[in-house]
């Protein structure tokens, strides 16, 4: 049951809304082929892989994910360490009946992501990792001062203060997603899809929920180190970059602790990458997925 019945559903022709335990996925593509799940990070919500889910359902059973917080999605108020978080997607995923999947994911969604093939490895075939640090493993401890990098990193300090950023951002959601989506693109964002990134973001829970991942990146950090203690990963990694992005080269970030890990420069493009340049998008993870199995 959507849990959000007042917040607009966009539908995606061929592309099927369902729900499991509070979360919210999107389902298309072929069902006898290889499962792909796809996250998404902040402020956006499923709908950032709009563009690529198409040309991804040609070949693959693709099932877009809202995390807990995010989209039409529960908003808990339990932890949302992305350990914590990564149990419930992979949860959900077995829930939706696939028992073994490639995994792609941007940003925060790449912070579940790592996490969840800490913990859940054997149920996948391999994990792609969109222009994103990861916490403990490479996100900086610090954000910088210098003006020309300040800008891509501030929010981590903003978002963990207590209180100070729902005080500002309430009734202005919009105001600070357009910011984020066109600071940090290089293809300006429609209208509509601002639209919607910022009604998900406005909706009951959902900032709070958005700026807990933030608050609880301490955890997150702790818990993937002590998992690398144990184990390094050993599935094929898809480091995706982008040229205008965060992360120059995101291989070369996870290659000590991800033996099989490969990478791919997307060009012309900023940090959203699934939604300013879908077909090379489509295009790595196919050759990716082809070239593991």
């Amino acid at each position: 049951m959507n849990p959000l019945p007042d917040l607009p559903l966009p539908d995606l022709p061929g592309f099927a809304h369902r729900w499991v335990d509070g979360i919210h996925a999107v389902e298309g593509g072929q069902p006898a082929g290889p499962a792909l799940v796809l996250l998404a990070g902040f402020p956006q919500t499923w709908w950032a892989w709009r563009k690529a889910m198409p040309g991804l359902a040609e070949r693959f059973r693709v099932l877009a994910i809202d995390l807990p917080g995010q989209g039409h999605s529960e908003r808990p108020h339990d932890s949302y360490d992305t350990h914590t978080v990564a149990s419930r997607v992979q949860a959900a995923v077995t829930a939706l009946g696939v028992p073994k999947y490639w995994l792609a994911a941007h940003d925060i969604g790449a912070w579940v992501a790592f996490s969840l093939a800490l913990q859940h490895e054997d149920r996948l075939h391999g994990v792609a990792l969109l222009d994103a640090g990861i916490p403990g493993i490479t996100l900086p401890e610090s954000v910088p001062t210098d003006p020309e990098r300040a800008w891509k990193t501030w929010h981590f300090a903003f978002h963990l203060v207590a209180d100070l950023p729902e005080t500002l951002l309430t009734g202005r959601e919009r105001d600070y997603v357009d910011w984020f989506l066109n600071a940090k693109s290089l293809t300006p964002f429609d209208r509509a899809d601002t639209d919607h990134y910022a009604a998900a973001l406005a909706a009951e829970g959902g900032l709070r929920a958005s700026l807990a991942y933030y608050r609880d990146a301490a955890e997150s950090a702790r818990r993937n180190r002590a998992a690398l203690e144990r184990q390094h990963l050993t599935v094929p990694v898809l480091g995706i970059s982008s040229s205008h992005g965060s992360i120059p080269d995101m291989a070369a970030s996870l290659g000590a602790w991800a033996g099989r890990a490969t990478g791919v420069v997307i060009p012309d493009a900023g940090h959203f990458i699934p939604d300013e340049q879908p077909d090379a998008v489509v295009a790595a993870l196919t050759e990716f997925i082809a070239a593991a199995r």
